[in-house]
């Protein structure tokens, strides 16, 4: 066992070695050490508002069909039944939002309403509150609240009333570096109201989460689930605080437990069950693995709601939504931009010397995905550069939410991918960060570190100036 850990920290160590090369061709072919070719071959060099919405760039013209397909049924509007189009009806009757892209617009990351003094009424539509009580459920997962189910969701359909208003008000938190610069931080507060079925339980637990962006998911999904754990092992094999743990989560599509890849938690396993339980849980569309509406034995007025399904039927037929399923497997990483400036590569060791590379595992070599009729060969066999080990960690007091999910604690959070970070400003207008969307920017991200990172978070306290931005620029190359 200490000959594994010790060997899967080698390989770590190697890569970060490699991370840190500058050997680099200006076309980004061949050997590629400064992850400019961020997805492999299915990367694509893009910038502006569609960049996280192109196709990998080695699909087939078949695949390509696909996608267009996947995409017309992703961004486009759900409706309530009856309707005169059987394609997209069937909406509801509790939802957060009429289609996928409405929280991923443009393929990219969901923000909370704007920082205001008091409470915001503006409802965050790309910002959903997982609600559960004590206990699990059959598969292991959060215990739905009884008569709320495992999110607030605050639209309905004509004669249903919503489950409640979300309302926020953000608090600031001071703090100075060591230099003596000042910051300030905006701290969330939630308030539950209007709600449609009586009040909450006084055990009730509330995780806030924004939509992330969906490029290279069927990458992560295609990373062998021996380097995720092999990333564990390195790191309990050190001696610092760092110590990532993979989550295990039931997988609606394998009909058996999996390794968390996706969500904030790490609490879904595949892109596939991500999607189908996003029609379920945020458009209130059923589907052969979500047969059942969202309405909880108290909602009478959900559970008389018209769907539609015929008797029996669901609400989005298994060839749609392999399509759906298909087209976000399939969108490309951007580029890297910038490798080559003189305070990127400053910055990119100074991203070592905090160990955020720790955590930020930079580069994976893909191997199959678990569904191959659900995403593509392109996937396969690529040197990708996602910078995540897909682990979950202890973040802190600070943002931690109390709330378990599958073998996730409630101070634990998955490290997120960091590929197109710096392109949210083109695509969403914003630079919202972290689960909640609480952190404006990189350097505010890190700001909010806590727990493992502690120690990672102190040493950027200490940098200078010219450093941070260096380190914020790197980033921001990704």
């Amino acid at each position: 066992m200490i000959k594994a850990a010790l060997a899967a920290a080698a390989v770590v160590a190697a890569g970060a070695a490699a991370f840190l090369s500058t050997d680099t061709r200006a076309d980004g072919a061949g050997a590629d050490p400064l992850g400019e070719k961020t997805g492999g071959e299915t990367t694509v060099w893009a910038t502006g508002r569609q960049a996280f919405s192109f196709p990998a760039a080695n699909l087939t013209n078949e695949e390509r069909t696909r996608f267009v397909i996947g995409n017309s049924f992703f961004k486009r509007n759900w409706v309530e039944s009856p309707a005169s189009t059987t394609a997209r009806d069937g909406l509801g009757p509790h939802f957060l939002a009429r289609s996928c892209a409405a929280c991923h617009m443009h393929d990219g990351r969901g923000e909370p309403p704007p920082w205001k003094r008091g409470l915001s009424d503006q409802d965050p539509l790309a910002l959903l509150l997982r609600l559960s009580v004590p206990g699990t459920d059959p598969y292991g997962g959060p215990n739905p609240h009884p008569v709320y189910g495992d999110q607030l969701n605050t639209v309905a359909v004509q004669g249903v009333k919503p489950e409640g208003r979300v309302r926020m008000r953000w608090e600031p938190v001071q703090g100075r570096f060591a230099d003596g610069t000042r910051y300030t931080l905006q701290k969330p507060i939630y308030q539950i109201d209007q709600l449609g079925y009586g009040p909450m339980d006084k055990d009730i637990m509330v995780s806030p989460r924004v939509a992330p962006q969906v490029i290279g998911v069927g990458l992560l999904e295609a990373i062998p689930e021996r380097e995720i754990l092999a990333n564990a092992a390195a790191q309990a094999a050190m001696l610092d605080p760092i110590k990532g743990q993979p989550n295990r989560v039931w997988d609606a599509y394998a009909q058996r437990e999996m390794i968390g890849r996706f969500g904030w938690k790490a609490n879904v396993a595949t892109v596939a069950h991500q999607t189908a339980g996003a029609f379920h849980g945020d458009l209130g569309v059923t589907s052969t693995k979500f047969p059942t509406e969202t309405c909880t034995p108290a909602q009478k007025d959900c559970l008389a709601a018209p769907t539609g399904a015929e008797p029996g039927g669901v609400e989005i037929e298994d060839k749609t939504l392999d399509e759906v399923i298909f087209y976000q497997a399939v969108l490309a990483p951007p580029a890297r931009r910038n490798a080559n400036d003189t305070q990127v590569l400053r910055g990119q060791a100074l991203f070592s010397q905090a160990q955020c590379a720790v955590c930020h595992r930079p580069s994976y070599k893909t191997g199959d995905g678990p569904f191959p009729r659900l995403t593509s060969k392109a996937v396969s066999g690529q040197t990708i550069w996602p910078y995540t080990d897909l682990l979950l960690h202890d973040m802190g007091e600070a943002l931690a939410d109390g709330r378990p999910d599958f073998k996730a604690n409630g101070r634990q959070w998955k490290t997120p991918p960091l590929w197109g970070i710096g392109l949210l400003k083109d695509v969403n207008g914003h630079t919202r960060l972290l689960h909640d969307g609480r952190a404006n920017g990189v350097l505010e991200a890190i700001l909010w570190h806590g727990g493992e990172a502690e120690e990672a978070k102190q040493k950027v306290l200490r940098f200078s100036e010219a450093d941070r931005q260096a380190l914020v620029k790197f980033v921001e190359s990704l």
